[in-house]
């Protein structure tokens, strides 16, 4: 792939260390003409599948370019570090699922290598910081047009460690699916694709995990929708079903996060 003047930065590293500094001062020093764009930082720690999930949703609004993701809690173990070719640009970061879904946004997978080339990283590599000592480095290189072969040995896509999938059922009178993330808003986003929401009609109930009573929910396409206080059901602008509080937040009304499992029915 030619050399793309945008990279990327998806971490779990928060704002109150130096950990992203570190990772664009790496990046200017080898290719100060690139452009970086700050995802977030705000994963939280450890959570690959919030990490996956922000990533995937993003990186088909963003340039063409080296799409960096780290959010590594087997940093300095045996997990491998990749870096992915697709047609809609590069993803480097570890193989813990992180990678998958948003190289399927782009296109789908049509390289693979593992990041071995010595030269493509720092004098000395942390056990703890492959962000700043491998996956930087890697995509400042790549940024600047060097070949995706010289980074290290090819790796079957096959291969790849991919997440497991969200638990999602459905029958006639709704569907019960995972909750795949829970944004800044408090809106609860579900691992459901928009179209479970199409024989349904437009009065709703989310029924939450365990002793959690039963909420009524209309069936919406925005917030206002549903009145004051009120559970909206809609899809969301990643297509996925959604369930937010017009004037509130979903989450702290229905006392989830992600991994819980809910169900919306007639």
């Amino acid at each position: 792939m030619p050399g793309t003047p945008w990279i990327s930065l998806t971490t779990d590293y928060g704002l109150t260390d130096g950990f992203v500094a570190a990772c664009h001062g790496v990046i200017a020093r080898l290719a100060p003409a690139v452009r970086v764009i700050d995802v977030t930082h705000l994963v939280p720690p450890a959570d690959v599948r919030r990490g996956a999930a922000v990533l995937a949703q993003t990186v088909p609004y963003l340039p063409v370019g080296v799409h960096v993701a780290v959010v590594d809690p087997g940093v300095g173990t045996a997990r491998r570090g990749v870096a992915l070719a697709t047609p809609g640009g590069l993803l480097v970061g570890p193989d813990n699922g992180l990678l998958p879904d948003a190289a399927a946004a782009l296109g789908g997978v049509t390289a693979a290598v593992l990041l071995t080339e010595p030269r493509w990283l720092a004098d000395r590599v942390s056990a703890t910081f492959h962000g700043r000592d491998v996956f930087a480095p890697v995509a400042a290189r790549l940024a600047l047009g060097a070949p995706l072969a010289e980074a290290g040995p090819p790796v079957d896509p096959d291969g790849l460690v991919r997440l497991p999938a969200p638990t999602l059922t459905s029958d006639d009178d709704g569907f019960t699916a995972e909750v795949s993330t829970v944004d800044h808003f408090g809106n609860v986003q579900l691992a459901a694709p928009a179209h479970l929401l199409d024989p349904l009609p437009a009065a709703l109930r989310v029924v939450p995990p365990g002793p959690e009573p039963t909420w009524p929910a209309v069936r919406g396409r925005t917030f206002g929708d549903a009145p004051a206080d009120g559970l909206v059901v809609y899809v969301d602008s990643a297509g996925l079903v959604a369930i937010a509080v017009n004037g509130g937040r979903a989450v702290d009304l229905l006392r989830v996060a992600p991994g819980d499992v809910l169900r919306v029915s007639r």
